[in-house]
């Protein structure tokens, strides 16, 4: 699912109340921290991460990673931090609604 602009601006608003809950360090990006991030999507659908001044990627090789491996949307890249979106299936257990980028028509 690729986020408009609309969308992304949406989850950029979310996400700045948002407490940072990913640390990429000396470890990089691990099986336990996929699983991690993995837990998170599914139990808030966005989410914040930050890597770390010892880590051997920048914020934006981290998220384009773990996007890949969480099957996710980078929302946002700005300085050492990074915001992760995925969209629960079950639509009863969203979270989050996003908003419509459809235009409508008239005949």
């Amino acid at each position: 699912m690729e986020l408009t602009s609309k969308q992304r601006a949406q989850l950029r608003g979310i996400a700045a109340g948002e407490d940072t809950i990913l640390h990429i360090g000396k470890d990089g990006i691990s099986d336990n921290l996929v699983k991690q991030a993995n837990d998170a999507l599914e139990a808030r659908e966005l989410i914040k991460g930050r890597v770390l001044e010892n880590s051997l990627y920048t914020a934006r090789e981290a998220a384009e990673e773990l996007k890949v491996v969480t099957r996710s949307e980078v929302v946002q890249v700005i300085g050492s931090k990074f915001v992760l979106y995925r969209m629960q299936h079950d639509k009863t257990k969203r979270k989050i609604e996003l908003v419509s980028d459809r235009k409508s028509r008239k005949a």
